[in-house]
């Protein structure tokens, strides 16, 4: 495992070795099962190209009205619980006591992307956002706390693992593509990101 800087991110590169991402994706699969990804829209209007759903106490959600968490999915059924294996995760990469209250899970089909964007739904930013690559290559973006920052990039593999934590908590980040096809842990291809949060 080596580790990276950028932009005062952590990134943890190789940090899940090929057994350790099965087991995962093995997880994340009883995940879906119980709480369907969908693709939200916008505030303004537009779909995003990721699909998504989460695993906690809370799920992340968009529409029309705006960003929030929900304690449900929208079909109405409570969010399942965040797999074991990731909250050792979280406790292993942060040293916290406190786990977290949501993962959210995108995925990212040909073609999607992530704007530029800060994690600031949260009540607290003294806590970290940790966040799991499996699949795909994705070409991660992150600039500084304002979006006129510079950015820098790097491609994180499948088993990457970032931490936004201290002063990079609120730095702006985002995905501007994928490399579609350059991973197999995924039968038809294709990147999933996790992303574990403190929200209340």
């Amino acid at each position: 495992m080596t580790d990276l800087t950028l932009n005062g991110v952590q990134i943890r590169q190789q940090a899940l070795d090929r057994a350790a991402q099965t087991a995962l994706l093995d997880a994340l699969r009883a995940v879906a099962a119980a709480a369907p990804p969908y693709a939200p829209d916008t505030p303004y209007g537009k779909p995003m190209s990721v699909r998504m759903t989460s695993a906690g106490r809370f799920g992340w959600y968009s529409d029309r009205t705006g960003y929030r968490y929900v304690d449900r999915h929208p079909s109405g059924a409570p969010w399942p619980a965040i797999p074991p294996q990731v909250l050792e995760l979280w406790t292993q990469l942060t040293g916290l006591d406190r786990a977290p209250e949501c993962c959210l899970i995108n995925f990212y089909g040909e073609g999607a992307r992530m704007g530029l964007h800060q994690d600031k739904d949260e009540a607290d930013f003294s806590w970290p956002v940790l966040s799991i690559s499996l699949g795909d290559d994705g070409l991660f973006r992150v600039g500084g706390t304002r979006r006129s920052d510079p950015t820098r990039s790097v491609w994180l593999k499948s088993g990457d693992i970032a931490i936004l934590g201290g002063p990079a908590r609120l730095a702006y980040h985002g995905v501007d593509r994928i490399r579609f096809g350059s991973s197999d842990l995924l039968p038809k291809h294709g990147r999933i990101n996790l992303t574990l949060r403190v929200v209340t």
